[in-house]
């Protein structure tokens, strides 16, 4: 909903709204077939060419240099999960967003019979993504009414983020020409599973080599560090993870979603899985949602991860089991609410080291508008609980 944030420093009614600069990142260039038309990424820029502050793909791109002077550079890969809606953009908003029509009806996870019902939408899908030089390496759909994953393919971390936004953008546009509708929220409705938006990484040595290979399932050093500065941080930059109103009904407990910063060894009930497959060992951030920015996702995470191998910092104890019944320390609790998380980023010293000031101060603004804007409504719930009783 195309709305002015009037709570800003950096432009607003105050500067008058001039245009602000940007350069065409011609190695980029795509053919995309849904609007048979070139396509080009950008980046935002300052009057005089120089960086822009509050661009996240520079941001990312900063994060990679700073890792860089580690040593080290970072290959990853995102996968989302969407819900699909026989409906349309203007039915949607006839219906005001209620009794919508699933693509497929059921609780059917890795289905072969919806996915070959239904192998049109998902053979094009893939046609369109490979096409577009964003390809998928799994598609399927998931565990409820017209669910659906898409596991983009591993590349070093700014391609991927690049892929995973221009995925989330194009699918949306390829179901709507197929007269159907996808969302990206991080939970449309509370009787279903939030969606996320996973974010896959791991390290490498300046010759490509997977530094996180170690023997057994156990951490090697740099792996520690990585997982002591992700768990010591994630409550910290949680807003940049889950930066909607609405991303908080998804972080609760025994909804595949974390609600503490811990970590286990295969185990998806934590926010960070070690995944300690010979060969393929990397760790899988499970906080962000699908609601989230990839470019702030991939530079909030490498940030916590560059503090960690600057500090050494140890994690807690993996945690073996449920990670619901784990009763955590409160410095490791997520915050339950926009403004709680924004208030904790905005007070982070460490993020603002790593991500700058101006970055920090117009984001977190931005959050605190939308918290007050969602202020601003009457729900149902209120109207059903107290329109009569009080």
């Amino acid at each position: 909903d195309d709305q002015v944030h009037d709570a800003v420093d950096y432009t607003g009614w105050h500067t008058g709204f001039p245009d602000t600069h940007y350069r065409l990142l011609t190695a980029t260039e795509r053919f995309n077939s849904l609007t048979n038309t070139p396509f080009f990424l950008g980046e935002f820029s300052e009057v005089d060419g120089s960086e822009h502050p509050i661009c996240p793909r520079t941001l990312l791109r900063k994060a990679i240099d700073c890792l860089a002077q580690h040593g080290y550079q970072v290959k990853a890969g995102f996968e989302y999960e969407f819900f699909v809606f026989q409906e349309t953009s203007r039915s949607v908003r006839e219906k005001d967003y209620k009794d919508l029509v699933p693509l497929t009806e059921g609780n059917f996870g890795y289905s072969i019979l919806r996915a070959a019902t239904h192998s049109e939408n998902f053979t094009g899908l893939l046609k369109f993504c490979k096409d577009f030089a964003i390809p998928l390496e799994g598609l399927h759909c998931e565990s409820g009414p017209g669910v659906w994953e898409a596991a983009l393919t591993a590349e070093p971390v700014l391609e991927a983020a690049d892929r995973a936004s221009l995925f989330k953008s194009f699918s949306k546009v390829y179901f709507q020409q197929q007269n159907q509708i996808a969302t990206y929220m991080a939970k449309w409705h509370m009787s279903y599973p939030g969606q996320s938006g996973h974010f896959h990484f791991s390290l490498l040595d300046s010759n490509g080599q997977n530094v996180l290979s170690s023997e057994g399932s156990a951490l090697n050093e740099q792996g520690n560090y990585l997982m002591g500065g992700l768990t010591h941080y994630l409550p910290e930059l949680l807003a940049l993870f889950a930066p909607t109103v609405n991303s908080y009904t998804r972080l609760v407990r025994g909804a595949w979603a974390p609600t503490a910063a811990n970590w286990g060894i295969e185990n998806r009930t934590c926010a960070v899985r070690w995944v300690a497959a010979k060969g393929n060992e990397h760790i899988e951030h499970r906080v962000p949602g699908a609601d989230s920015n990839p470019y702030l996702v991939a530079a909030a995470t490498l940030a916590a991860c560059i503090l960690g191998l600057e500090e050494h910092i140890e994690p807690p104890p993996p945690i073996v089991g449920n990670g619901y019944d784990e009763e955590p320390q409160v410095e490791q609790k997520f915050g339950t609410n926009l403004q709680e998380t924004a208030s904790r980023l905005q007070n982070s010293t460490s993020a603002r080291r790593i991500l700058g000031d101006t970055f920090i101060d117009h984001f977190v603004k931005t959050r605190y508008w939308e918290h007050s804007e969602s202020q601003r409504t009457i729900s149902e719930w209120q109207l059903r609980r107290y329109f009569e009783s009080v």
